[in-house]
């Protein structure tokens, strides 16, 4: 027969700070049994972009998925100050959100990146840059067309350009490059918000994402 015995704690030194119990911290909970990846929701403005991008980011949250959404105000107004509205500042902008979004996306987070990013070519660079780190990238295109767009016009710019206030607006008197071969392309103005966060949960699902 084997005997266990168990030794009393040691008391507690005088003077010795009591030790407060081991929590384990709120982000202990959140599960990391998908990789990483970064979702670019790209189209016009007021096309509904952040809005879905915003949906799915709670349903996923939910799920207790790492997620982080990477506004685009937000990046002008703290990583993009610096810049304007010329074709080559657009570019540095999406090369800036996209290395941002690639670091976060390699360490295990569901990045979704709401921006008009409106030249292939800068969507292309980066692709290339999550291809090159071997980190999933999924490219959906919000496809909304500028007319059901200018009567949203959630920040006021169509109305502004119309009364020649700004000058500028991608889709209007400044390009868009649709993409042509998107993961995935979401009609928004035929469906709910919640039915165009699905459809993009769903690719997710298919790839292994979620």
């Amino acid at each position: 027969m084997t005997i266990v015995t168990t030794l009393p704690a040691a008391p507690p030194q005088p003077g010795a700070r009591p030790q407060p119990e081991a929590r384990p911290r709120p982000e202990a909970r959140l599960c990391t049994c998908w990789p990483g990846a970064t979702v670019w929701l790209t189209g016009l403005p007021s096309a509904g972009k952040t809005t879905i991008a915003e949906e799915l980011a709670g349903r996923l949250r939910r799920e207790h998925r790492r997620v982080e959404v990477l506004d685009g105000d937000q990046i002008r107004k703290f990583l993009s100050a610096d810049l304007g509205f010329s074709r080559d500042d657009r570019n540095t902008n999406v090369q800036r959100i996209g290395m941002v979004a690639e670091v976060l996306a390699r360490n295990g987070v569901l990045v979704l990146v709401p921006v008009i990013a409106p030249f292939t070519d800068s969507r292309e660079a980066v692709r290339a840059r999550h291809r090159a780190a071997a980190t999933p990238y999924l490219e959906v295109h919000v496809a909304t067309p500028v007319e059901v767009c200018s009567v949203r016009d959630v920040k006021g710019l169509y109305a502004k350009q119309a009364a020649g206030e700004i000058s500028g607006l991608t889709g209007v008197d400044d390009p868009y490059e649709a993409p042509r071969a998107p993961d995935l392309r979401i009609e928004s103005h035929t469906q709910t918000v919640r039915e165009s966060a699905s459809a993009l949960h769903a690719l997710l699902t298919e790839r292994g994402l979620a």
